[in-house]
């Protein structure tokens, strides 16, 4: 089979496994550099280049790794894929939605997925009556389009909450508050769903001093098992976004666990180190189940 590979560069750790995997299961794999692909539109067929190269029908599997910085235009990428029949591990329509916090929630809330209490507005004059909303502070300011913990801020007074928020509309910076679950000290469950299945787990717990469990943030982890309703959510939350292959963050209130975000593109270095799961060769063996069919 021929596999593509959507990522910026051999030297992310993440496209190193996924690519070694295919090839040790015989597949013929490729990195194609999504920043430097182009579609033509119009007369004839659509055709999408890599360069002056045409890849239109080059292969019959993508895998898309697409960074925060380039969403709209590696989602139009995986979308020309998907409309030549070319097996896509996420859709496109789910990558632009889980990188999208509000509109993830927005989605898990429609669907009775339990998420934390959460509020955004773009009004800077009812400030106070925001947090007031989530039962004051603390609270967890977020940027809307944030990855790795980057943009999420505790906001321990509602003075420091009014500040920092006051600055992000100023900015013109689309965020959203959430209470602040004190309750779970920290900790947070990164899930990994391939397919319809959870193939690996992690507890992630926050370094002292720091309230954001990302493992890009210092964090330390630890294999887990996920319980019948965390592996609900995760695989619900994936099948209403559209996405095949995700790293789906949990995290445990007093009330039960609920959603935090989805991420299209999860780091495999963390998880396979926690879990000792090759999560990588699961992605390759979800790609030939499914592109076979898919290009016949």
């Amino acid at each position: 089979m021929n596999i593509a590979i959507l990522s910026v560069s051999l030297n992310v750790f993440s496209t190193q496994r996924i690519m070694e995997e295919a090839q040790k299961l015989g597949h013929h794999v490729e990195l194609i550099d999504h920043t430097k692909c182009s579609v033509k539109l119009g007369e004839g067929d659509p055709k999408i280049y890599l360069g002056e190269e045409e890849v239109t029908n080059d292969f019959d599997a993508i895998i898309p790794r697409i960074g925060a910085k380039v969403t709209k235009h590696g989602a139009a990428i995986v979308k020309q894929f998907e409309m030549n029949n070319v097996f896509s591990t996420a859709r496109s329509l789910g990558i632009t939605r889980a990188r999208n916090k509000v509109r993830t929630l927005q989605i898990m809330a429609r669907k009775n997925i339990p998420i934390p209490e959460t509020v955004f507005s773009i009004n800077p004059d009812n400030i106070e009556e925001q947090i007031q909303l989530l039962g004051g502070p603390p609270v967890i300011i977020k940027l809307q389009e944030g990855t790795h913990g980057l943009g999420v801020i505790l906001a321990e007074s509602k003075k420091s909450a009014k500040s920092i928020i006051d600055t992000f509309y100023k900015m013109d910076t689309s965020i959203l508050l959430q209470r602040y679950i004190e309750e779970a000290q920290g900790e947070d469950i990164r899930i990994i769903v391939v397919g319809n299945k959870v193939v690996a787990a992690m507890k992630r717990k926050s370094e002292i001093g720091e309230f954001r469990s990302n493992v890009h943030r210092g964090g330390d982890t630890e294999a887990v098992k996920p319980t019948s309703k965390e592996e609900f959510i995760a695989l619900n939350a994936c099948k209403y976004l559209g996405l095949g292959v995700a790293g789906v963050d949990v995290m445990r209130s007093k009330h039960g666990p609920v959603l935090i975000e989805v991420n299209a593109s999860p780091g495999l270095k963390g998880i396979e180190g926690a879990s000792g799961v090759n999560v990588a060769k699961h992605i390759i063996q979800f790609v030939e189940r499914n592109a076979y069919t898919r290009r016949k």
